[in-house]
């Protein structure tokens, strides 16, 4: 293997010379205490930047055996060393010619802790995946400049970055230590009865929409009922305490801006651990919750959503409903129906995205439009029928509608940001003020039957082209000629998680949609390889830009493939 000063010497000779000649340089190089692998050259000082890895050893590296005992772990390792590398590449890269000459950057986290093809650590080594922009003037090579990036800059970040005696130790135990206790947590909820737990002063409020960091200023600390108090001892952090939200059916209510979104957002970020000060490091949920939402024009492909909605006019069949367009009331049935088959225990429903309609219809309009002109059963008179029959829980942000207080179980009312407990005030107020609605249905609630998807309908082919599949941010995957958006899936909260999740459809394209397995099946396929295996499962060229996703999330992105077709079980 070449040695530094021999790559030092190459990039000098091809100075002044044509871009392309950068790709002779394809390969590995052996510096003092790391390796160098240079895995993919840019053609063009304009085109996606190369892609580099470095290895150091473990007895150079220096960490301890317990920061890297389990994923747990090492998820929270790689992602504090993911943002100690970042940090360094901001201080040390400079701007070196055309394009983008002199970039260093790897994919860095933000608020949740995710398995990341980036950083990987283990006994034997640690390894970093980055991308650099090879510098050049115009199109020709900027050899001493890129001597100096990669002979120089580099060493200088891999000393700082990955060198367990150069980075604070402290830092990586509480990064360490959080993300075990809250998997802890998390495992401790369905043996307590809970599908959520909110630790007392904890910080829920964001800064804005865009900015998913602790709102800096005025954020009120999380205060728990007592009547909803729970505890845990946990493994680092001992005893702590806060809200547990029980199984069954959970209102969420209050006036607006009090709160009642932001906790429910809080939720379902739950699924995921945090890094330390995010405020929200001990609120963990149900990992197999999943956000529900209301999505005007996606695409539905033969699910069963007459538990919600059936006597459509023309007699279409909504055991199989199909639409290019659907309506908000058809895609929220057809969102919780997918979910239940993908195995979702806990649905989580925020009115605001909701669509009217399907949440509830009032005495009033049943008098005025009788049940066998309405084909929508709505989500009020079915709920209790998911918790009793399927033991699948529910919790609902509602300010507008009373009539959900006779179907819950728990009530917590939201004031100035602080819970409140307001079962028995709402239960005395809806035998006070019945609402002489009707229920509209006291049938059972099943699971719904397997979907098997036909090979054909995923296509990943474009033009001449066999695959093509790419991302653009996080809510567009392009498959093929299709586009998929996912901009109704809320828990989708990463780029790379989008990266991986589009590399996850091919890999199920051509590992196990078959036409015989059903989605189900698939999708636990799929997932069985990435555990066993990891990320790298779905990609051969060692990418560092990819973070694990949910099964949900996969099964959210094939089931609105709009070429998705599956096999006709009538």
């Amino acid at each position: 293997m070449p040695d530094q000063n021999q790559l030092r010497d190459a990039l000098i000779a091809i100075d002044g010379r044509g871009y392309k000649a950068y790709k002779d340089l394809r390969g590995s190089y052996q510096f003092s205490d790391f390796s160098l692998y240079m895995d993919h050259v840019q053609g063009d000082p304009f085109a996606a930047p190369s892609r580099l890895r470095v290895e150091v050893a473990q007895d150079q590296a220096g960490y301890p055996p317990h920061t890297h005992a389990n994923a747990s772990h090492s998820n929270a390792l790689g992602t504090y060393l993911a943002g100690q590398f970042d940090r360094n590449c901001r201080q040390l890269q400079a701007r070196r010619g055309s394009g983008k000459s002199g970039l260093i950057e790897i994919d860095t986290p933000a608020q949740e802790i995710l398995q990341r093809t980036c950083i990987q650590v283990g006994d034997l080594r640690v390894e970093a995946r980055f991308a650099v922009g090879l510098p050049a003037q115009g199109r020709r090579v900027l050899g001493r400049q890129a001597a100096a990036l990669l002979c120089d800059d580099i060493p200088a970040i891999v000393e700082a970055a990955l060198h367990y005696a150069q980075n604070d130790a402290d830092e990586i135990d509480r990064y360490v230590q959080i993300a075990e206790d809250a998997d802890f947590l998390r495992a401790q909820l369905a043996p307590r009865g809970l599908v959520a737990f909110v630790a007392e002063d904890s910080i829920l409020p964001r800064r804005s929409g865009v900015d998913d960091r602790p709102l800096a200023e005025g954020a009120i600390p999380f205060e728990t009922p007592d009547s909803l108090h729970v505890e845990f001892t946990l493994p680092n952090a001992g005893p702590v305490s806060g809200m547990g939200i029980p199984h069954g059916v959970t209102l969420i209510v209050g006036g607006g801006f009090h709160g009642k979104s932001t906790l429910l957002a809080a939720l379902e970020r739950g699924v995921y651990n945090h890094i330390p000060g995010d405020g929200r490091e001990l609120v963990v949920c149900d990992p197999t919750a999943v956000k529900i939402r209301a999505e005007d024009g996606r695409r539905v492909e033969s699910v069963d959503i007459s538990p919600f909605i059936d006597n459509l006019p023309h007699g279409r069949d909504t055991r199989h409903f199909r639409t290019d367009n659907a309506s908000g009331s058809t895609s929220q049935p057809t969102n919780i129906i997918e979910a239940l088959a993908a195995g979702a225990q806990t649905l989580l429903i925020d009115e605001d995205t909701a669509a009217t309609n399907f949440m509830i219809r009032d005495h009033r309009m049943q008098l005025l439009v009788a049940k066998d002109r309405e084909p929508i059963t709505p989500f009020i008179d079915r709920v209790r029928a998911l918790y009793e029959h399927l033991g699948v829980s529910t919790v609902l942000v509602v300010g507008g509608s009373g009539d959900y207080f006779d179907v819950a179980d728990t009530v917590v009312a939201m004031d100035k940001y602080i819970p409140q407990e307001a079962t028995g005030r709402a239960k005395t107020i809806a035998a006070e003020h019945p609402t002489q609605r009707q229920r509209e249905s006291d049938e059972t609630f099943s699971l719904p039957l397997p979907r098997i998807p036909l090979p054909q309908s995923l296509d990943p082919s474009r033009g001449r082209r066999e695959v093509n599949v790419k991302t653009r941010g996080l809510r567009t995957v392009l498959f093929g000629e299709e586009t998929v958006d996912l901009s109704a899936v809320e828990q989708l909260v990463d780029a790379s998680q989008t990266r991986a999740l589009c590399a996850a459809m091919l890999y199920a394209r051509e590992h196990y949609v078959d036409g015989k397995r059903s989605l189900r099946e698939i999708l636990d396929l799929t997932m069985r390889d990435i555990a066993k295996h990891g990320l790298d499962v779905l990609d051969r060229r060692l990418v560092g830009d990819h973070a694990l996703f949910r099964h949900f999330e996969l099964a959210a992105a094939l089931n609105r493939l709009r070429s998705l077709q599956v096999a006709d079980e009538r």
